[in-house]
């Protein structure tokens, strides 16, 4: 079987599958400057407390286990945002866990602290992507910001296809009632 052609991380440029594996391999660099935009992108619509440091977390683990990754550009690529997707959960978890605070403990902290998610993105459209359901966002951000095809973001997500349209169809059409379109 002939050695099949990939897209290269690095340079988006076609390559061998062997090639590419072993540009991957030994250019870190080059996968984060490609995939970090569009991962900081995923975790901020999946409203991350910390969007950027959440990043550095997810790139430290991509560096450490890069070594054992195998696969095309493609592969690679769900690899990175199944770990970005692990750590959304995790944070959740972690959020969810925390002690209530009452509110005369933080009567002191009167300032607005600014939204990591909202700098530089529509109010109107934070507000919308906050009213879906985690499920919902999570499927959009891999998507949409991601731009992962179906059957990828189904096995991140461990559901059906159908289960992965079937919300993305929901948040699409929240999102179009809630925005006004």
């Amino acid at each position: 079987m002939a050695d099949a052609q990939v897209v290269d991380v690095a340079t988006w440029g076609p390559v061998s599958r062997r090639d590419a594996t072993a540009r991957i391999e030994r250019d870190p660099d080059g996968l984060y400057r490609e995939l970090a935009p569009a991962v900081l992108g995923y975790l901020r619509a999946q409203g991350a407390s910390d969007p950027e440091d959440l990043l550095m977390d997810v790139f430290v683990a991509v560096v450490r286990d890069l070594d054992g990754v195998r696969g095309d550009a493609d592969a690679v690529r769900r690899w990175v945002f199944t770990i970005a997707h692990h750590r959304i959960v995790d944070e959740r978890r972690h959020r969810s866990r925390r002690t209530r605070l009452r509110p005369a403990d933080v009567a002191e902290f009167d300032r607005p602290v600014p939204d990591a998610m909202s700098e530089g993105t529509d109010p109107e459209l934070v507000s919308a992507l906050a009213a879906l359901t985690p499920e919902q966002r999570d499927v959009l951000g891999l998507r949409i910001v991601a731009d992962l095809p179906v059957k990828d973001v189904a096995r991140i997500l461990r559901k059906r296809p159908d289960a992965v349209k079937a919300l993305q169809h929901r948040a699409t059409s929240k999102l179009a009632d809630l925005l006004g379109n």
